[in-house]
């Protein structure tokens, strides 16, 4: 049988598949080929949701994924933070059709959930709460990432990604259209294998950071230790209290990611759908030295000092926790993160790692990934995405950057419970209305395509880091903690609820609103410094607040934002039960 013979005999899919390929090699007849046209470094989330990506998007791309461990994966295998937010649950569910997985073998989360410390932290029904009272509409999950790892290596596998078992020795980068090259052992053999583009997905081994010298520290000092408890551990029944136990009205506080705050640190405490609870103890070395807990037996003994309620329900399943882990001076950067030219580009860990607060890595998965692909894609298929790929990368490390601010230096505000209450408020409807929304409407892809827009966005940045640096201001004239027994973060905030919903719907007029959004946080901005003023205005007899007070009067961005506030509170209301002060008529209850 000839060649056309065979070829009209395969499907369709195949026969297209086999016209990608060769359209793809035709492409660069000026270089050898490859033995694969991605070759992904690493085998967890970030790298096998790439990979499955990459698939999808353009099925005759041949990937490979180089991993150092067989699935299945034992799943107490996890990293810091085990839980997704809208960004990584749009992605996993809907970009990547793991909704069924998600579930049926996931948990469905019940948004974040703090409680401050008041006292010796020996009741919870005492501490200020802040959390929902009901589930937001867009759904997020508790991920156990052994379940979702060993899925995704599952998909790939039936997708078509080829899975290597071994460690990547060595990369030789190559200088021009020819392959790269990777140095593969597994066990005491060696072998080589070329791909035309690289992508680290090493995790924290950060191989090409190591290797390209653009390893970047920030001065994000903060530290992390955690445990997995094979039990339940439900904080829901840790107070008999009728009204804290009926403050929700749907739900389970169980099913929230519970962090426990002081000055400097929070617990978390996360269900997984194994059965198993993830422990965490995340602190600021200016408040708590990373020696005083980076062993298991010290944790405990920590945990005993700052949540003694949480240490006696550890103490009774003792011999039920499952491992311990710990990361010193977890955050970090990368002075590049895409490069169109080299064909190399980074992911996950590899690349830029924030902090684990709000649960931000799948988050910075799900972009970069998107950014990755859509720039393999297009050069695969002829394109040049050299100054495309310099653009990704200027605005994946911009957005890094504004976030950044909002976790570095604030580890302060945990314990002044009512401007830490107010920063989530705000971090939350900025995430929504900001980030959020552009991921939602497929923005971070498409801002190569259209620079008018970066204005906006330098906008909303700049606002960002204004109102983060206002929270410490703000904490620097705390002389008390003044607190309400429940803040809740969603239903009955219009304002929260307008950004949702605008995230959740993909819009026909983008534009509209955006700016509609970027509006609506200004007020918000607006409303935050209008009403702290109000309060530290009447300080006479402390002269260092009457400064700040005289600071932030003199400033003209925070002078624009409470006119906005002004302009039109009148006409169009916002809530202002989110901003807990003094004043009662402030307060929520």
């Amino acid at each position: 049988m000839d060649t056309r013979a065979q070829v009209s005999q395969l499907s369709r899919e195949r026969r297209e598949a086999l016209a990608e390929r060769i359209r793809s090699r035709m492409s660069r007849p000026d270089g050898p080929p490859a033995d694969h046209d991605v070759t992904i470094v690493g085998g967890g989330a970030a790298a096998l949701t790439l990979a499955l990506e990459l698939r999808r998007e353009r099925p005759a791309t041949r990937v490979q994924v180089i991993e150092p461990n067989v699935h299945p994966v034992p799943e107490v295998t996890h990293t810091v933070g085990e839980s997704t937010v809208e960004v990584s649950a749009h992605y996993l569910r809907d970009r990547l059709g793991l909704g069924d997985h998600l579930s049926t073998a996931q948990i469905r989360k019940m948004g974040l959930r703090m409680f401050f410390s008041v006292g010796s932290n020996t009741d919870i029904a005492q501490r200020m709460e802040l959390g929902s009272s009901s589930f937001v509409p867009q759904v997020t999950y508790q991920i156990d990432r052994g379940r979702l790892e060993n899925e995704l290596s599952r998909r790939c596998v039936a997708e078509g990604v080829e899975i290597t078992r071994g460690r990547v020795r060595s990369v030789q980068l190559s200088n021009s259209s020819s392959p790269h090259t990777l140095a593969i052992q597994d066990g005491e053999m060696i072998t080589e294998t070329t791909a035309r583009w690289v992508i680290d997905a090493s995790g924290r081994n950060r191989l090409l950071p190591r290797h390209l010298g653009i390893r970047q520290a920030n001065e994000h000092h903060c530290n992390a230790v955690w445990f997995r408890v094979a039990t339940e551990i439900d904080v829901g029944r840790w107070s008999d209290d009728p009204d804290w136990r009926g403050r929700l009205v749907e739900g389970d506080r169980a099913l929230s990611t519970n962090h426990l705050m002081g000055e400097g640190y929070w617990v978390w405490l996360i269900r997984l759908a194994s059965g198993a609870t993830s422990v965490g103890i995340v602190a600021d070395p200016a408040y708590h030295s990373f020696d005083t807990f980076n062993t298991l037996a010290k944790a405990m003994a920590w945990i005993r000092d700052h949540e003694p309620q949480c240490a006696a329900v550890l103490a009774e399943h003792a011999e039920e926790i499952q491992d311990f882990r710990v990361m010193k001076k977890y955050s970090h950067g990368a002075a590049k993160v895409y490069d169109g030219s080299a064909r190399w580009g980074l992911t996950g860990d590899a690349g830029i790692f924030l902090d684990p607060l709000y649960s931000s890595g799948l988050d910075l998965v799900a972009i970069g990934n998107g950014l990755i692909t859509d720039m393999i894609t297009r050069e695969l298929d002829g394109e040049d995405v050299v100054a495309r790929a310099q653009i990704s990368d200027t605005l994946f490390r911009s957005f890094t950057e504004m976030w950044l601010a909002v976790y570095q230096d604030q580890y302060s505000l945990m314990g002044v419970p009512n401007v830490m209450s107010a920063k989530i408020i705000w971090d939350v409807a900025f995430y929504w209305g900001f980030i959020g929304f552009l991921y939602m409407n497929g923005r971070f892809v498409s801002l190569a395509d259209d620079p008018g827009f970066v204005p906006h966005l330098d906008g909303l940045i700049a606002l960002s880091n204004r109102v983060q640096r206002f929270f410490r201001e703000w904490a620097a004239t705390e002389s008390s903690s003044p607190t309400v027994p429940f803040v809740d973060l969603y239903a009955p905030l219009n304002f929260m609820v307008t950004l949702h919903t605008a995230m959740m719907h993909p819009s026909d007029t983008f534009t509209e609103q955006f700016d509609s959004n970027a509006n609506l946080l200004r007020r918000l901005a607006g409303q935050l410094v209008d009403t702290v003023l109000a309060e530290k205005s009447v300080t006479f007899g402390d002269d260092a607040v009457m400064r700040q007070v005289q600071e932030w009067q003199r400033d003209p961005l925070l002078h624009e934002l409470r006119s906005a506030y002004r302009r039109e509170q009148g006409s169009d209301p916002i809530s202002s039960d989110w901003i807990v002060t003094a004043a009662p008529a402030l307060q929520s209850s």
